[in-house]
Order: structure tokens, then C-alpha cells, then sequence
């Protein structure tokens, strides 16, 4: 830390990479519509800031400042000559792609999908296949023939895994 900025170690950036990179290669790809120009966008911008020694205050300040760079990065490709000259492209499309509204939401989306996946990791083996298939919308009694256990066991993981998440995810409710 210095001058209250946040300077990345290899080690602690590496961290950063492996925590923010499947987040943000599905964040792109919901501009681009392809997985490996995403992939390579989100490499390139880690490299970038790597490169350029950028700082941050915090880690949400950090997090905050990939997902624009990345979000930038895919809608010049989405204005350059070469992406319009290959592609059939929308302008319309475009046009929603750059509203605030759209990349805030998908944003949030996806970084609240991997903070509840991430605490449903930290749950029980049996507790977390409960809740996953839960999520999937599989009644108590589906998730006990499935899993080949009573329902009585399904409600008593239920219990444990939203006692758990609640815990887990308690900085996300407004207080």
C-alpha cells in the first residue's frame, strides 16, 4: 500500500486474475457473442494494467475498473471497420450494448452469481448439491430421489446450507 493506493504484487495480481477472469470472459461475451475474442480481450486487458502499473484503492475499486476497460474494449471491436465488415452488424444492437442500464446489469448479474457460487462452495459436499439443484428448480422430492436420501434429510441440509448462506452473504444486504 502506498498513498492509501493498492499496488499488485505477481502474486496478488495472479489472484486478482483467477478470482475476476471467468467472470469477465462472460462478461464480454455477452457483447460479442464469441468466446474466444472474449477470452482474448479480458488477457489483453489484464496485461494492460499489469504493464501500465495501474493502482487502486480497494479490490471493488479494482473489480469496478476491469469490468469498463473490458466493457470498452468489446464496443470499440463492436464500432471498428473490421468487425463491421465481417459481421452483420446492428446498429441497434450497438445502441443498447453502450446504454449504462445494459452493462450494469449484466454486471451485477454476473458478479452476484460468482459471489453466491463461491459461498455455496463453502457449504457442506451434501448441503451445496442440495442447494444447487434447488437452484435448478428440482422439487425436495426430486433432490431426494436423486440424491438417494429422504426428504426430511433434503429439508435438514436446506436448513443448514440458508442458515450458512445467510452468513456467507450478509455484506450484500442493504443495512
Amino acid at each position: 500500500m502506498r498513498g492509501g493506493n493498492h499496488e499488485f504484487t505477481l502474486k496478488s495480481y495472479k489472484k486478482l486474475f483467477e478470482s475476476l477472469y471467468p467472470q469477465l470472459c462472460v462478461f464480454a461475451y455477452k457483447y460479442l457473442n464469441d468466446l474466444e475474442i472474449s477470452k482474448d480481450f479480458v488477457q489483453e486487458v489484464f496485461v494492460k494494467v499489469w504493464e501500465d502499473k495501474i493502482t487502486f484503492q480497494n479490490e471493488n475499486h479494482a473489480t469496478g475498473f476491469f469490468y469498463k476497460a473490458v466493457k470498452n474494449k468489446c464496443l470499440n471491436y463492436l464500432k471498428s471497420k473490421k468487425y463491421k465488415a465481417t459481421e452483420r452488424y446492428e446498429l441497434a444492437n450497438l445502441e443498447a450494448y453502450e446504454a449504462e442500464e445494459f452493462y450494469m446489469s449484466e454486471a451485477v448479474v454476473i458478479e452476484t452469481t460468482a459471489v453466491i457460487n463461491k459461498a455455496i462452495s463453502k457449504l457442506p459436499e451434501k448441503a451445496a448439491q442440495v442447494i444447487r439443484l434447488s437452484i435448478e428448480d428440482y422439487t425436495n422430492n426430486q433432490i431426494a430421489d436423486e440424491l438417494s436420501i429422504s426428504i426430511n434429510t433434503v429439508k435438514d441440509h436446506k436448513k443448514v446450507a440458508y442458515r450458512k448462506l445467510r452468513d456467507f452473504l450478509s455484506f450484500l444486504t442493504i443495512k
